[in-house]
Order: C-alpha cells, then structure tokens, then sequence
C-alpha cells in the first residue's frame, strides 16, 4: 500500500512516526530501540501494547538490564537475549535482551514504508527493520541482519511485543508447538517440565498475580503462526511468518512478575532459546557468513469477531 499516511510525531517526550490506514494505526520512537508503541486497531479502539505510564520516556544505558527500562511496547531482542559472551569462549559480553533495545536507530521515511536500522556494538551487524501495510488491517515487518565483519556472525533473535492483557484472553498456538517446554516457570510451573497447550495453559486473565512464566514448542515448528484471542470483546491478532526462516516460537506471560500489567509476548524466534552462546552449542544460532545478510519477514493481522 504506497498511500498510507506516514507523519512525524511525539509520544511522551519522544520524537516518533505514525503510519495508518483505515483500520490501524502503528507508532514507533527510531531513537529508542526502534520500539514501536502503539499499535491499535481502530475498528474497535482496541491498543494491543502496553502503554508506558511515564511522563517522559528516558535512553536506556547501554548494558542496563531491560527490566529496569520502561516495560511497554515492542523491542527488538538481537543478538541474544540473556546475557553471554559475544564470542565463544570470548571475554566480549552481549548485554540482557541483546543490544538492539537499547541503541537509537536511523530511520528512513519512504513511499508507503518505515526503514529503520541499527549497528551492533560488541559484534560487527547491521540490523534493519522495514514496516509497511500490505492491507489495511496487516502490517509487514522486513528484517534483515549484514554481516560487517570477517569472521561468521552467528545470531538470536526474537521480537518482544508486549500485548496487554486487559480481559481474558487465550494464546493460539500451531498444532506443531501443542506441547510447550517451560524455560521459566515462576511460581507455578517448572523449568524443563513440557507441559500440553490445555485450555489452562493457553489462557491468561486481566488480573496480576506477581507471577510470570515462558514456554518455547521444543524443537522446530512446521506451521509458521500464533495468536491471541480476546474473549470478551472478540478482538484478535495473529502473526505469520516463515519456518523456513523464523524455526522456532517462544511465549512469555507476565501476570504482573514485572510489568504493572498483565502481557502476553508472542516470540516466533531465530535461535533456540534465550542465549546466543546455548543457540551455538545446539546448533539452532543462525550464521550468517562475512559479507552476506539474512532476511525474513514477519505480518501482523488484526481484527474483531463480533460476538
């Protein structure tokens, strides 16, 4: 869609760009991680991402922990997502939730399209970002990570969209990933324990518990999508995206264990799981050689089922 309206705005204290069609509205900060902070379906006023509800939105110290930055939006998580050595056995370390989140980005306004990237700092990368509409309810995320360097670049990456959980609302997963291994498990699950995608484990409600948990589907998935469905108003959003490129799928729920609201993060991931350094060890790390580049690209549906 090369006429979609694209503006330049502010949220919070933050310069940023909005892009909409008739039925969605997207806004990003390039200079905040590139995280995108709204993205709301305008049939129904339905805001999909947690809100930040600070007066003033601050940069992130290269290396801080993403827990104490602000908890809301869509990051980018690149090269890793736990803290590891950059390279094995190297004494270079890659900061929590990757880089990526932390850095300001450029971006590029062109016809129809947002073009946003980013250098690494700790390993030679370029990783680039380009979202644009391919309907008026479907937006198109482009990715692709340039090997600057001499050496092969192995990489992790998933998306990080914090998705509020303002009513109860169920995790649609593929039949491929309908036993989830747990990674994380909180209170109330076990970290290594794989457990059946019920209707329990699928469903999250709008009350916080203090409690947070994540699951990865053990292996490659063959069925590149996941979801969410909101019960009560109908409200959904669906990702698609290709196993061939984007293998693996992660979920993380948080009912309060850090955000002030309950989240839900769809993770289609590269690499599995978390670090980059287990990613190497078990093969699943993508690399990508000197000079070269890796692309895939990710679509996000939205839309309503009238009760």
């Amino acid at each position: 869609m090369a006429d979609v309206p694209i503006r330049s705005d502010v949220y919070k204290n933050r310069e940023s760009i909005v892009m909409e069609t008739d039925e969605t509205r997207v806004e990003l900060i390039p200079g905040l991680g590139g995280k995108i902070v709204s993205l709301l379906y305008k049939p129904t006023s339905k805001e999909w991402l947690v809100q930040s509800d600070l007066l003033t939105m601050g940069q992130p110290a290269y290396g801080s922990a993403f827990g104490d930055a602000d908890m809301s939006g869509w990051d980018e998580c690149f090269p890793t997502i736990e803290p590891c050595a950059a390279e094995a056995g190297g004494e270079r370390m890659l900061p929590d939730h990757g880089e990526v989140w932390a850095l300001a980005w450029d971006a590029v306004v062109r016809e129809g399209r947002i073009d946003c990237s980013v250098d690494g700092v700790a390993l030679p990368y370029r990783l680039s970002r380009s979202l644009s509409f391919t309907a008026a309810d479907t937006l198109r995320m482009d990715y692709r990570a340039e090997n600057l360097g001499e050496s092969p670049l192995p990489f992790l990456w998933v998306p990080h969209p914090q998705f509020v959980v303002s009513e109860p609302t169920r995790i649609e997963l593929p039949p491929s990933a309908q036993e989830m291994l747990c990674v994380f498990g909180g209170a109330a699950r076990q970290e290594g324990e794989r457990y059946a995608w019920t209707a329990e484990e699928a469903g999250v409600d709008a009350s916080p518990k203090g409690d947070g948990r994540k699951f990865y589907a053990p292996g490659k998935v063959s069925e590149g999508w996941c979801g969410l469905s909101c019960e009560r108003s109908g409200d959904w959003l669906r990702m698609d995206f290709d196993p061939q490129r984007v293998p693996y799928i992660g979920v993380w729920i948080d009912e309060g264990m850090f955000n002030r609201q309950n989240a839900v993060a769809l993770e289609p991931s590269i690499g599995y799981f978390d670090s980059l350094d287990r990613a190497r060890a078990n093969g699943t790390a993508q690399t990508i050689p000197p000079g070269q580049a890796y692309e895939w690209t990710m679509t996000v549906r939205l839309g309503w089922d009238a009760a």
